[in-house]
């Protein structure tokens, strides 16, 4: 032991862990750029959102429930958290990708997470909610219903972090610099556009590579096919009563359908950089809620104001201390000089005399802004005589009336996946009341549904009370006609020693001005004798894995297999040469089955064909 060296590096490797998040533990991110293109220099007057702008990021993409080994492709919601490092200090953008929550209030968070996790007694399953405590905590709680269903939905799986909406969830409260204020309700929009997974593919992907969707964000960045959303606000009244439409602002269990009140653009954030250091940046980033700027404040969200305390103390502790935001990557660019001191983890080295205002022996400093631009927040009037009661709203009790509206907006197809994720999660539950429980409150959904699922299960659907939803919103549906972008995208190409190397070529000089990746297959690595040389071997390689599939060769049973299961998750088949499908059994004239390598990345811009 007097070996110091030996000490020093062993006592620092045995403290090199710090505690994981208690949720959103699974995380991977990037650096960014934004850029006001449109801006809100009429309703905010935030100095990142005025028209022109450029902001640096760093977001950070997560799953909920699993730990920070669990794999990325469970049914899970996503975060969606941004860091605006802003000259007027950083505003933190903390969504998912998911616009509403299981609860309407704080108090109860503890409750969900604690009936998510692991169950105590054998802490398993691991990040999968298919289980009795989730199921028993949601189905005795139906204002978490509308969440269901997008957590059933192939919402809950997304193809990748660059084709995943995000949303605030909250609805938050912009002010001008004439005082006059807004509501608004947060939007990220990926221009990939909004693709998901199937169900099997993200359960194949789970064994396959766990990593799937911090691999592909880290790709994506690498290659140059920057991820890119773009952020929108729906702009409210700021009326006394908060609501708009009839839809209650508070409530973060509901949403305000984009048809009653479009998103209107901001500007657009380009994911550019990969971390240099995963634990320095990735791991260490800290957000919170009340991270805000001039211009922006919250509102009387209950939700939100549990997090506003929750946040923050939790870094404390993760973070070892109250000097968490002197860690760089939480670092604002804009000067601070706030009169904090001291306390675990101090870096900065401070002068003067004066930590305190007001002040004389310091020049009075710090001081607010002279030129009014200092945090200010709106003034909200209240009647007058006014008491603060802890009092839901009765348009609080409505749990049921969005689920219905979120479920008759879905397709068919994506109806059928809902139906058979509640079939699978409630399935794996082994107390029979919960699911009793459950498909009654899905009976106030739809009657289908709860027909359906109750099936699946073995046991009869009560009656329920459905009201029927005055709309659909076409916004909430993933197959709605989309903008044909393949950007990003991988395609699997299958070869062996016939392969001729001008085919591979054709669609490589197809896929390279898309910016998609051509990977090619083949029975083994190195290069063949026809001078093709393999990416990636066979034996390493899963249909699940890409996005569309060319079959270059003569099918075996091992490649015939590999094609059959990417048509069956309705994917782009390629072939060169129509024999080679018959020799499979696909129907040559199929949806999404093209010759050439013009048509397959045309087809592959409709990512699935489900109508096939």
């Amino acid at each position: 032991m007097d070996d110091f060296h030996l000490r020093e590096r062993i006592t620092h490797f045995d403290h090199e862990r710090i505690p994981e998040r208690v949720v959103h533990a699974r995380g991977a991110g990037a650096h960014g750029v934004f850029e006001a293109t449109g801006g809100l220099n009429d309703i905010c007057a935030a100095a990142f959102l005025q028209k022109g702008a450029t902001t640096s990021t760093f977001t950070r993409f997560s799953t909920v429930a699993g730990s920070r080994g669990s794999m990325d492709t469970a049914r899970d919601v996503r975060g969606f958290a941004t860091k605006f490092y802003t000259a007027e200090g950083n505003f933190d953008l903390v969504g998912n990708n998911i616009p509403v929550f299981f609860i309407q209030d704080g108090l109860k968070f503890p409750d969900v997470v604690h009936a998510v996790k692991p169950e105590p007694d054998r802490e398993i399953p691991q990040a999968q909610s298919a289980h009795d405590t989730f199921w028993d905590f949601v189905s005795l709680q139906p204002e978490s219903t509308h969440m269901l269903m997008w957590v059933m939905s192939d919402r809950a799986i997304p193809r990748s972090y660059a084709t995943m909406e995000g949303f605030g969830v909250h609805t938050f409260r912009l002010s001008n610099r004439k005082g006059e204020t807004s509501l608004v309700k947060w939007h990220w929009k990926p221009t990939a556009g909004i693709q998901g997974l199937v169900w099997q593919e993200s359960q194949k992907l789970g064994g396959i590579d766990p990593d799937y969707h911090r691999r592909d964000l880290h790709a994506r960045v690498a290659t140059g096919n920057f991820p890119q959303f773009e952020l929108g606000v729906q702009v409210m009244p700021d009326t006394p009563d908060q609501t708009f439409e009839g839809i209650d602002l508070l409530d973060p269990t509901k949403i305000v359908p984009e048809e009653l009140c479009p998103v209107r653009p901001v500007g657009t954030m380009t994911l550019t950089r990969n971390p240099d250091n995963f634990f320095a940046e990735t791991e260490q980033i800290a957000f919170h809620p009340g991270h805000l700027v001039p211009g922006i404040a919250i509102t009387d969200d209950p939700l939100l104001h549990a997090r506003l305390f929750s946040y923050l103390d939790t870094q404390i502790t993760r973070l070892g201390g109250p000097n968490f935001n002197q860690i760089p990557i939480n670092r604002p660019l804009a000067p601070v000089n706030d009169n904090n001191r001291d306390g675990f983890h101090q870096t900065a080295v401070h002068q003067g005399v004066a930590p305190y205002t007001p002040n004389s022996l310091g020049g009075g400093c710090p001081f607010a802004r002279l030129d009014g631009t200092a945090y200010t927040h709106p003034p909200v009037a209240l009647p007058r005589d006014a008491t603060k009661i802890k009092l839901r709203p009765a348009s609080f009790d409505d749990h049921f009336s969005q689920a219905t509206l979120f479920f008759r907006s879905l397709s068919p197809v994506e109806q059928d996946h809902v139906a058979g994720a509640f079939s699978f999660e409630l399935g794996k539950c082994i107390s029979p009341g919960i699911q009793v429980r459950m498909v009654a409150n899905l009976a106030n959904v739809d009657a289908g549904l709860a027909e359906q699922v109750a099936a699946h299960l073995g046991i009869s659907a009560p009656g329920g009370t459905v009201v029927e939803p005055a709309m659909t919103s076409e916004a909430l549906s993933m197959t709605r006609p989309q903008d044909p972008v393949v950007r990003g995208r991988m395609v699997a190409m299958l070869v062996d020693e016939d392969t001729k190397p001008s085919a591979v070529n054709a669609y490589r000089a197809a896929a390279d001005p898309l910016g998609v990746e051509v990977i090619v297959i083949g029975p083994h690595f190195g290069k063949l004798a026809n001078g093709l040389v393999i990416d990636r071997s066979a034996h390493i390689s899963d249909p699940v894995e890409y996005d569309g599939v060319v079959l270059a060769m003569e099918p075996d049973e091992a490649t015939a297999m590999f094609v059959q299961e990417a048509f069956r998750h309705h994917k782009t088949i390629g072939l060169v040469g129509a024999p080679n499908a018959e020799a499979i059994g696909l129907p040559v004239n199929a949806l999404g089955i093209a010759e050439s390598p013009d048509d397959f990345f045309a087809a592959l811009g409709d990512h699935r064909h489900w109508n096939r």
